[in-house]
């Protein structure tokens, strides 16, 4: 098949025929790196407002505009830069900032032009082209304009990136390249460890989302279907950066976020919009990697005495991370600098696999967003975040759900019968029964300890950076709104926590949950029961694992926050986000408000839209930058010089009025408040932590 010139420029080939998921311009990367260039604010309303640009390698002008056109695109115009120039500057300041040119750089554009970029004045001016057609760096029009993770691939759009084994069909909306659904292993028989390499070979199509893990109420959001499978075991990735084929140096790889979904072990996708990394690829520069793992009792069966040892969620993570580990070059990040993070189930699974053998030499950094752990005192019994941070043995996995998931699926006889039995009903009838099995066990793989062992430092814990961390009132996910109006604080209690009256009195006499007093006795006690829940369930757990790792030495490094300021979560009580008020129609957020689980995800991905007030866009802002220094360097304070040269003003003054984060050091924290401004703090309520029973030394006497 004869090739066009546009794709003799590039050293592109068209593949045709070879598979029908293929455009007729199957763009590569075989002569050269293509780097996203998009001033990304994180304003959704602002995206109008602005131009990216695909900037291509070294190479002469006769070769430049067929360059541009293989990417069906144009030589970038001199009038679009100008109308744009802060946008431009700031991009190509922050190329020679990360060395990718040199200090004053030169660039072909459209028309002959060339321009001269300078990094400490960050301006751009025309030059007079050189004498004679030398190499210089091609700047190309970014056409793609979709603003949201819901863009779909185009003919011109698609982008494909070949490795040792596939041939990877993706695209680019406004933000990013794209490469959705990539299977990273072969389906697995059922109640068995994935097997990694095992993932088909050949040409991929990587332009819309897989289908998501089976569970009884999967989410569909646009361009991502509602339906599941137990053929699920797919991953995307979002990168601001394709190196060119065949390329060996590291220099420009970019670190990676590898991000575990949450939702309690039995639902979520990591096809939620939420979560898309588009937007921190273009804004901080780095590749996203999300992942589906197998859930609930698929992905979480044990049973004494056979080859049926759970955990093979775990197991799936793990082989997510070997795919990544081999193949994640080719799309521009870096194999040796994974940071693995998870929210709520998904921190969870950062805490075990930061005790795993098979996980640890994987990664070199982990983030736990609002992780469950202990389990409720007062008298309460068993709760079901003990589940997260101590671990069940395979007999106490099958005690808790074995036996009833056999009943609700009707499997009888023997043992090896009922088994036979489970390995062939509906997938979806199997995570959708009363019981089924969520919970790490001790099956001596991938966890082999009772707990993460914090206490020393002998070897069993990842010793790696951390951070770790929860939203102010998160609790008010887990506790009940009473259903009638209670008269006394007594009364709330019981109704909110299911205590009885003895235990409630011992809170009211404690004097450490004061109400706050807005007139309504109802709210008030919940308040107080919020309180008492995030802190039984997620903050003092959170801040002993912080104190242990650092006391110990288990961890390199421990950095702690608290969301002070959050978005929309989960809510299943329906008390709303921040309260309506005139001039501000999505809410106020400087009135109080229920700061609820998961609702601290936009604060690391930046994807949140509407905005409530300014000061939203620049927590964002600065709470993101947080989180993607961590993933590049292991500590969340990212320089002035880089966010000068990225021009990022908001957030230079907005950490210049917090100061530096700085490590756990003691018993007292510090953990960031994190707002605009972020506040540098103490541990929160450690007196209250002590008094349930989980004091800040819990893990390290």
């Amino acid at each position: 098949m004869a090739l066009s010139i546009c794709a003799v420029a590039l050293g592109l080939v068209a593949l045709g025929n070879a598979s029908p998921l293929l455009s007729k311009r199957g763009v590569s990367n075989s002569a050269s790196s293509l780097t996203f260039l998009y001033q990304n604010n994180l304003n959704y309303t602002d995206d109008v407002n602005h131009v990216g640009a695909i900037l291509l390698d070294e190479m002469p002008y006769a070769q430049a505009s067929a360059a541009c056109a293989s990417l069906s695109e144009s030589l970038l115009d001199w009038e679009t830069i100008t109308a744009h120039r802060f946008d431009f500057e700031r991009q190509l300041a922050y190329q020679s900032f990360i060395g990718k040119s040199q200090q004053t750089q030169r660039y072909y554009i459209a028309n002959g032009q060339v321009i001269s970029a300078t990094q400490a004045a960050g301006s751009i001016q025309l030059v007079a082209p050189p004498t004679r057609d030398i190499p210089l760096p091609v700047l190309c029009t970014q056409s793609s304009s979709v603003n949201d993770p819901s863009a779909v691939a185009t003919e011109s759009n698609q982008v494909v990136v070949s490795t040792k084994t596939n041939t990877y069909v993706g695209f680019r909306n406004q933000k990013s390249f794209r490469f959705l659904g990539i299977p990273y292993v072969a389906k697995p028989d059922r109640f068995t460890y994935s097997k990694y390499p095992s993932a088909p070979s050949g040409t991929v199509d990587a332009t819309k989302y897989a289908l998501q893990c089976s569970q009884p109420w999967p989410a569909s959001y646009p361009g991502v279907s509602g339906k599941t499978s137990d053929d699920c075991l797919f991953l995307n990735i979002q990168t601001p950066y394709i190196p060119k084929a065949g390329s060996t140096s590291t220099n420009d790889l970019r670190p990676v976020h590898f991000w575990i979904h949450g939702g309690g072990w039995t639902g979520g996708t990591g096809a939620d919009p939420g979560t898309d990394g588009g937007n921190m690829a273009s804004r901080d520069d780095y590749v996203t990697v999300t992942i589906n793992y197998r859930l609930s009792t698929l992905g979480f069966l044990a049973i004494p005495g056979t080859e049926i040892t759970g955990n093979y969620a775990f197991n799936d993570m793990v082989n997510a991370m070997k795919w990544t580990i081999d193949n994640i070059a080719a799309f521009g990040g870096d194999p040796n600098r994974i940071v693995i993070n998870g929210e709520s189930a998904g921190a969870g699974s950062v805490r075990v696999l930061l005790g795993s053998p098979p996980a640890q030499p994987l990664f070199q950094g982990a983030i736990a967003m609002s992780g469950l752990g202990f389990g409720l005192s007062l008298g309460l019994g068993y709760a079901y975040s003990e589940t997260y941070g101590d671990y069940l043995t395979i007999q106490g996995s099958y005690d808790i759900a074995g036996e009833g998931i056999f009943d609700e699926m009707g499997c009888s006889g023997t043992l090896d019968e009922k088994i036979a039995c489970l390995k062939t009903v509906d997938p979806l009838a199997l995570v959708s029964t009363a019981t089924v099995a969520r919970y790490p066990v001790q099956d001596g793989i991938y966890v082999n300890t009772e707990h993460l062992i914090l206490e020393n430092n002998n070897g069993s814990t990842a010793h790696i950076d951390v951070m770790f961390g929860t939203s102010q009132d998160e609790g008010g996910s887990l506790n009940t709104y009473p259903k009638t109006p209670v008269s006394t604080l007594s009364e709330g209690l019981q109704a909110s926590l299911g205590l009885d009256a003895t235990n409630a009195q011992k809170v009211i006499d404690s004097g450490l949950f004061p109400i706050y007093n807005t007139g309504n006795i109802t709210l008030d006690s919940f308040n107080v029961s919020t309180r008492i829940m995030t802190d039984l369930e997620f903050r003092c757990e959170a801040q002993a694992t912080l104190y242990a790792g650092d006391a110990s030495g288990a961890f390199k490094s421990a950095h702690g926050y608290q969301m002070r300021r959050t978005y929309w979560g989960y809510d299943p009580n329906g008390l709303g986000g921040a309260p309506v008020t005139p001039g501000y129609p999505y809410g106020n957020p400087n009135l109080p408000y229920f700061r609820l689980h998961s609702s601290e995800v936009a604060n690391c991905f930046g994807n949140l839209n509407p905005l409530r007030d300014e000061n939203d866009l620049y927590t964002i802002q600065l709470s993101s930058g947080y989180f993607s220094e961590f993933v590049k360097s292991g500590s969340p304070n990212p320089s002035v010089r880089y966010l000068t040269a990225r021009g990022y003003q908001k957030s230079i003054d907005g950490a210049a009025i917090t100061g530096k984060w700085t490590e756990v050091r003691n018993k007292k924290g510090p953990i960031m408040l994190i707002d605009y401004p972020a506040e540098l703090s103490d541990f929160v309520d450690l007196e209250q932590c002590a008094w349930l029973g989980y004091p800040v030394d819990y893990y390290y006497k």
